[in-house]
């Protein structure tokens, strides 16, 4: 039930005394706006891990050689890994079960790339049709790479979106048009896109097997990409991940005749792995966002009972006169609840609305390494509120309690 006299005794309390009340109200607020702020770039923080990891296929893995680092089987350490072909064919007929996509890939080193008269400082790479997948790219005009431009060594090329507005700029579609690679005419058969963003538009892919050939690669590539089937779950996709890793960089081990325990003849990048890290990094950080965030609302939630004593303090005489004149118990408990929660409400809320209104306001424009578009869920942020408030009325009840426990002579006796 609404009563009109409760409310203007509250707000002559907070008329009398407008510099306490905005400090309490102050320390309330902030805790809501620094829990708010922390857990909307936590979110940000996963916003951004799953921003680097989009540029490639969820469940990608990446091989390339290096240089062994031990002695094995009469063999000096120092030798480069070269991957050839027969490499690639047989781990992809060795672990087909767990393959999805697969391409090998060859870098074009040391030619040069024109378009008519102009010279385009543009990296050249030889793969196969299915690396769209693996490379998580999409086709803006014409098509990918196919089957048959690898098996007839077609001269066609595939460029990015990049290429096509840096160089192509008054061409609707550079679809037909021929580059020169190393003095040697390709057709553009398709332009891509990549969720990567610009950086990753900027290469040239041509068929593997006409890199092969026309540029003097043999059977040697450069590395081997491979997607795996989806799983049933997060964890599950991790450890077929790692079970694949595993499996390949076992098998290329004996076929360059390396010691099982050299960590640098065969490198393997495994974006679910480290995915998995960043993840289980960012959990711990948000459990330290809201242990900072809990942590200062605690210190305006005390502040809200210690303010609450001060106010039972100023006003026992009256609450003994109240009490004498017939108060119940539970009127004078109601008298101090309703105060506490209503600084409480209006302190919470205000720093709901300025935090959230933040975010909203700059979030979109943060795109950093890392941290993208800081935000919050807002039911999230009202339940916040909402538990704020109940912490309120927690800290209230205690002076108010001592408040009623107040005996009336006690109380008109005190100055």
């Amino acid at each position: 039930m609404f009563d009109l006299e409760r409310w203007q005794e509250i707000f002559d309390t907070i008329r009398k005394n407008k510099l306490r009340t905005f400090l309490t109200g102050l320390s309330v607020a902030s805790g809501i706006f620094i829990l708010v702020i922390l857990l909307g770039f936590g979110q940000g923080m996963q916003n951004g891990v799953a921003k680097q990891f989009e540029q490639d296929a969820a469940t990608s893995v990446w091989v390339w050689p290096g240089v062994t680092s031990k002695q094995y089987k009469g063999l000096n350490p120092g030798r480069r890994i070269q991957l050839r072909n027969e490499n690639y064919d047989f781990a992809a007929a060795l672990l087909e079960d767990d393959i999805e996509h697969k391409s090998p890939r060859l870098f074009v080193r040391g030619g040069s790339v024109n378009y008519g008269k102009e010279s385009l400082a543009y990296g050249v790479q030889g793969v196969s049709n299915q690396f769209q997948f693996i490379e998580n790219v999409f086709m803006s005009q014409g098509r990918f790479l196919n089957h048959l431009d690898e098996a007839e060594k077609s001269k066609v090329a595939i460029i990015g979106n990049k290429i096509k507005r840096d160089v192509f700029k008054d061409i609707l579609s550079p679809v037909g048009q021929f580059l020169e690679i190393s003095g040697i005419s390709f057709k553009i058969v398709g332009v891509y896109g990549d969720v990567g963003g610009e950086r990753d538009e900027e290469y040239i892919y041509i068929p593997i097997s006409t890199a092969q050939q026309v540029f003097n690669g043999a059977d040697k590539i450069n590395n081997m990409s491979f997607t795996l089937p989806p799983a049933e779950n997060f964890d599950a996709a991790v450890a077929q991940s790692i079970a694949f890793s595993n499996n390949i960089k076992s098998y290329l081990k004996e076929a360059h005749t390396v010691a099982p325990d050299d960590t640098s003849a065969i490198q393997v990048w495994n974006p679910m792995e480290q995915a998995k890290r960043f993840y289980s990094l960012m959990l711990g950080i948000k459990v330290f966002f809201w242990f900072v965030g809990i942590c200062t609302i605690i210190a305006g939630v005390v502040g809200v009972s210690n303010i609450m004593l001060i106010v039972v303090k100023e006003r026992t005489r009256e609450i003994g006169i109240r009490k004498a004149l017939g108060a119940k118990p539970w009127s004078i408990i109601g008298m101090i609840l309703h105060e506490a929660i209503f600084v409480t409400a209006i302190a919470g809320f205000t720093g709901l609305i300025f935090s959230m209104g933040l975010l909203e306001l700059i979030g979109p424009h943060i795109e950093i390494d890392y941290i993208v578009n800081p935000s919050v869920n807002f039911n999230v942020a009202l339940t916040t509120v909402f538990v704020l408030i109940f912490a309120g009325a927690v800290a209230g009840f205690f002076p108010a309690w001592r408040a009623a426990r107040i005996h009336v002579i006690d109380a008109l006796k005190d100055e």
